[in-house]
């Protein structure tokens, strides 16, 4: 593996003068996970990988489950829901459903959201895999299909089990996943009320307090027990940029509030987005072996977009790994190489560097040429010892 280790001053000083790590987030949280999905950055974890009770947080993957069904087209938005006795004695929060109602899959989604219904959720475990606890099942498969290592459902609602634990990396790729993969649905997440046929109008508002703070956030999930303390699953957009984040173990509603805004705030104002180099822009030049050409240039194979510290104090330090001398022929835009960006206290980007030209291999001259310097080393290397 040849490695050519360089400072991007040159490319990177006119562009964005000079960087410096951003300040330190000293979050109140128990633990907390911080995305910039624009550029698919992670900007803070505190004990993200900690499976957790999750409370109503963890209502997004019988959302997800919901809107995976609708996608697929074994439901329809018009289509009603049977209400069991088990959906109507839900405590907690609810939609207030009784065994005479069938609300539509519409409404059962808002209900989750807006209302963050237990019974509501009862209601689509039921319907789509006939009982919870096969729902359950369900909702565990389809999690490490995603990719939630530390995510473990008893239930469909949230409701307190020793057995229901999300971490707060799994709630993230869960958000991630449905502001990403459901784009027509996403804007549920920000109704702010649903007064569903009228009953407890004192209960219609959407408990997510980043929709009233005026951020950006659009969404997603709140969550509350004892045990849990409070928590949130949120995302926000300014000036083009989305921010997922979710925390846990807040000791009060309040807090919880407060602290969703301090990091939003923290991830908008310490991170600037930058477009450090232009798609075809030359990083270096490497070695070809047996080659019509001796050197190919190394280029940024698409424009080159990183989220860096937004205050300065050191430039930016990358390094060209790949395996060399390169082995012709390649045809243009053919990766060679990756370019590792270290990111002062962040984690290293690669960015794939490509060919600038075509490299045909080399003709009868080229070849005999460089057998003989290789038999040539040899003998010196032998006679040398």
């Amino acid at each position: 593996m040849r490695r050519v280790t360089f400072h991007l001053g040159l490319m990177v000083a006119l562009l964005l003068g000079v960087l410096s790590p951003a300040h330190a987030f000293d979050t109140n949280a128990r633990a907390a996970w911080v995305y910039d999905l624009t550029t698919n950055t992670v900007l803070l974890e505190k004990n993200a990988h900690e499976p957790m009770p999750p409370a109503s947080m963890s209502k997004l993957m019988t959302i997800n489950m919901l809107f995976e069904a609708l996608r697929d087209g074994r439901v329809k938005l018009e289509d009603r829901f049977a209400v069991s006795s088990h959906a109507k004695s839900m405590e907690g929060s609810t939609m207030f459903l009784n065994e005479q109602d069938r609300p539509t899959v519409d409404e059962l989604i808002k209900g989750m959201i807006v209302l963050s219904g237990n019974d509501a959720c009862v209601a689509v475990a039921e319907g789509l895999a006939g009982t919870e606890a096969e729902f359950a099942n369900k909702m565990n498969a389809r999690a490490q299909a995603l990719g939630m290592a530390d995510s473990h459902f008893a239930n469909a609602s949230g409701w307190p089990d020793p057995n229901h634990r999300m971490s707060m990396h799994d709630l993230g790729i869960l958000a991630v996943r449905l502001i990403t993969d459901f784009p027509e649905y996403y804007p549920y997440f920000a109704l702010t009320e649903f007064p569903y046929d009228g009953r407890s109008p004192d209960n219609r508002f959407n408990r997510n307090p980043l929709l009233k703070m005026n951020i950006g956030a659009d969404g997603l999930k709140t969550g509350h027990t004892s045990e849990a303390g409070y928590g949130l699953v949120g995302s926000a957009v300014q000036n083009g940029r989305r921010i997922v984040f979710v925390i846990s173990g807040l000791e009060t509603e309040k807090a919880r509030a407060e602290e969703a805004q301090r990091l939003a705030d923290w991830a908008f104002r310490e991170f600037i987005q930058k477009t450090v180099a232009k798609k075809g822009q030359k990083i270096t030049d490497a070695p070809v072996w047996m080659g019509s050409v001796k050197s190919v240039g190394l280029v940024v194979g698409e424009d080159m977009t990183l989220l860096l510290p937004s205050l300065a104090q050191g430039s930016l330090k990358a390094e060209v790994r790949y395996n060399g001398p390169l082995n012709a022929p390649f045809a243009a835009g053919t990766k060679l190489a990756d370019l590792v960006i270290d990111i002062p206290g962040h984690n290293p980007v690669t960015v794939p560097l490509v060919a600038e030209q075509d490299v045909a291999a080399g003709g009868f001259t080229t070849r005999v040429g460089t057998a003989f310097r290789q038999v040539s080393g040899r003998l010196i290397a032998e006679l040398g010892s």
